[in-house]
């Protein structure tokens, strides 16, 4: 197993977190190869890191970073899903009926104002 992944592994087994000053010593590593480690996982938005206090010494708080929910608004108009979506026809937009429908489903729902 990689470093990386044994990493990610201890973070995501600690419910609440782990503190990086004790991440390092259950991965039998040095703090600075840690800090190479957690900047790695942190620039591919696996982890994220606060700053914290662990026994009276400064350090950080290391968390598995929730992966977002999929929206499929952008897919809808009213209840009706796009019928390009994971269509397997090779049909011209201008000539699909289904397409023509979903857009005069778009164009049917209320507009959306901002209040002031």
């Amino acid at each position: 197993m990689e470093i990386e992944e044994k990493t990610l592994k201890i973070i995501q087994d600690s419910k609440d977190g782990v503190f990086q000053n004790e991440l390092w010593k259950l991965l039998e590593i040095d703090s600075r190869k840690c800090s190479r480690i957690l900047n790695k996982l942190i620039k591919a938005e696996l982890i994220s890191r606060e700053s914290s206090v662990n026994n009276g010494a400064s350090t950080y708080l290391i968390k598995i970073v929730a992966p977002e929910e999929e929206s499929f608004d952008l897919l809808l108009a009213g209840e009706m899903f796009s019928p390009c979506a994971g269509c397997r026809l090779a049909c011209q937009p201008e000539e699909c009926e289904l397409l023509s429908a979903w857009v005069s489903q778009l164009n049917a729902e209320p507009v959306e104002t901002e209040e002031e």
